[in-house]
């Protein structure tokens, strides 16, 4: 008997990076569990590279029967007890295949604020043949509840990280030297994927009125994503290519905010905004949109400022007030990173979802192999 964790995300992203975390600990903990992922894609090399129970399976759409009956016959042959969905691709195929298969239990990670579709297939992914859904903030559990979702079937359960890369990532000038930025050069970042509700058109709009005050705010603008050739056109119209450093997806995250002096994060749709747990890792004040589950990790003024979605006004009033203010700045870090050592760690995400599968009917099924684990 086993656990299957489907994740159908083709590129390393915020949920991909969760269900990596929670696969680690599983496997640690001794819980036999397949991770069926795309083929080639980040996250299937990275889950290899960990050691992970990984099967790659090729999961073009929503709507692809060939895949189902492929799921169907594994989780029948593994004797699959529970299956857990994180994305929604995995959702639609997954669940499909957990009905043919029996699987008794079904589970689906929702990490998004966007409002549930009204068609048919979406409605009917998240009300039908699902035991629990984990919402990710209560923000999230707020648009599923709007959506139509029963609040009886959800269960908030944030998202954590993994604090070893940046607790070896200690504060330097790693990028200072790439980019050969002076001293007092002050370093402001935003980690996310290049996409219209990330808001990065707004922090740009915000960039032109930081420069008209100081020409040594830089902006730093890490990750990639389809709006990149707009992105890059607003910048020349703007007239802040002197300040505005555009870095591509990289693997060096921790070492790069380490680098920094501000984290933003301009989102007008965020289920969490997991990349500010990472920038409170490395004590880094943030600036970040009172939108979705923001507010739940940023409370204003005690671990950081919160600015209204798509104000660009809003932004850089803020940005200005933590660059003249430093030690304000300085206290909005520490305690940031108080916060996300004590609330959200990937271990105290995974032991929540485990006591859920225990919750759901597993109990017996998971002392077993704890049990065996520590003998």
């Amino acid at each position: 008997m086993s656990l299957f964790h489907i994740d159908a995300g083709k590129e390393w992203r915020g949920g991909q990076r969760q269900s990596f975390y929670l696969a680690k600990i599983l496997n640690r903990q001794g819980l036999p569990f397949t991770f069926v992922v795309q083929p080639q894609s980040p996250l299937h090399k990275r889950a290899s590279e960990a050691g992970l129970p990984v099967l790659p399976i090729k999961i073009r759409s929503e709507f692809a029967p060939g895949t189902t009956i492929r799921l169907a016959r594994l989780m029948k042959r593994k004797k699959c007890l529970l299956a857990h969905f994180h994305d929604a691709h995995s959702v639609a195929v997954g669940s499909r295949a957990a009905s043919l298969a029996k699987v008794p239990y079904r589970v689906i990670s929702r990490r998004v604020d966007f409002p549930i579709k009204k068609n048919y297939f979406s409605q009917r992914k998240y009300k039908k043949n699902v035991n629990a859904i984990i919402a990710i903030s209560e923000g999230v559990k707020r648009v599923l509840v709007k959506g139509g979702v029963d609040p009886k079937f959800i269960e908030v359960i944030p998202s954590g990280i993994d604090f070893t890369p940046y607790d070896n990532a200690v504060s330097s000038d790693y990028l200072r030297r790439e980019l050969s930025f002076a001293p007092d050069d002050f370093l402001v970042g935003i980690v996310a994927h290049l996409a219209d509700h990330k808001g990065h058109q707004y922090l740009i709009k915000a960039t032109k009125i930081l420069k008209e005050h100081s020409p040594k705010i830089k902006v730093i603008i890490v990750g990639g994503g389809p709006l990149r050739m707009e992105l890059d056109r607003q910048v020349k119209e703007s007239h802040v290519e002197d300040i505005v450093y555009f870095l591509g997806f990289r693997k060096d995250v921790p070492q790069i905010l380490s680098s920094l002096d501000l984290f933003v994060l301009s989102s007008y749709l965020e289920g969490l905004g997991s990349s500010i747990l990472d920038a409170m890792a490395c004590r880094l004040p943030v600036v970040a949109t009172k939108v979705g589950g923001i507010p739940e990790v940023v409370v204003h003024r005690e671990t950081g400022i919160l600015v209204p979605p798509r104000n660009p006004q809003a932004i850089a009033r803020a940005i200005l007030k933590l660059y003249n203010d430093r030690i304000l700045a300085a206290r909005l870090g520490q305690k940031g990173y108080e916060v996300v050592h004590r609330k959200f760690s990937s271990e105290a995400m995974a032991e929540k979802i485990v006591n859920l599968y225990k919750k759901l009917g597993l109990k017996k099924w998971i002392r077993l192999h704890e049990r065996a684990q520590n003998q």
